[in-house]
């Protein structure tokens, strides 16, 4: 059965990125630090075409991440930019060739047309909410699992509702202090999450959850 599947960076104190982000710096100050166990890696550096990188425990967490997608959902600031669309809307953080290569939905309060991209990623715009933007998700996925990509804000709405399956956090041994937190605003629970793996590798752990059952 396909899967929701949600994974992020997140700071020791819990933050997802940190202040004062901006078009220039979209994780804020700091924020960077999150993700540079990533990018040193072959196994990231590849689908975004890029050279070299190296190879150590947080290579079979990654390329298990690029296994059996089949499409992708992501709230607005992950896609890029935020508010009304302008007549020449800003195509986001993904240039050309996003590393995605299969259908990505993102969650707007503003219609936009589809934008298709090279390498066969294409952005739908959902104005209709979580719930839709995952119907929509796994019609395209045609059974093979979903990515849930963040930000914070996203990544909560499914929460509440319920509909994560499976969570992979990178705990980055970085305090940022301040910024987007990710488990702000979620109120009670209806249950547990269970930790099925732990993986220490060079600058992050990757913590694997999933509900209690």
């Amino acid at each position: 059965m396909a899967k929701l599947r949600f994974n992020i960076a997140m700071s020791l104190d819990g933050f997802t990125a940190g202040p004062n982000p901006s078009e220039e710096n979209p994780l804020g100050e700091g924020g960077m630090q999150l993700h540079q166990w990533a990018f040193e890696l072959e196994a990231w550096r590849k689908p975004h075409g890029q050279d070299g990188g190296e190879t150590n425990a947080s290579t079979n967490v990654v390329e298990e991440l690029l296994e059996n997608v089949g499409a992708t959902v992501m709230g607005r600031n992950m896609f890029g930019g935020e508010g009304a669309w302008e007549d020449k809307p800003w195509d986001g953080w993904w240039g050309d060739d996003p590393p995605f290569h299969t259908p990505v939905f993102v969650v707007t309060h503003h219609a936009r047309e589809p934008l298709a991209k090279d390498g066969g990623t294409t952005f739908t715009f959902v104005t209709d909410g979580i719930e839709s933007a995952l119907r929509q998700a796994s019609e395209a996925a045609d059974g093979k699992d979903i990515a849930l990509g963040g930000g914070a804000n996203i990544a909560q709405q499914y929460l509440q509702a319920g509909l994560i399956d499976e969570m992979l956090i990178h705990l980055v041994p970085v305090l940022l202090g301040d910024g987007t937190r990710l488990f702000d605003n979620l109120g009670t629970s209806d249950g547990p999450f269970e930790c099925t793996r732990v993986v220490e590798a060079p600058g992050v752990t990757h913590l694997s959850y999933r509900p209690a059952k």
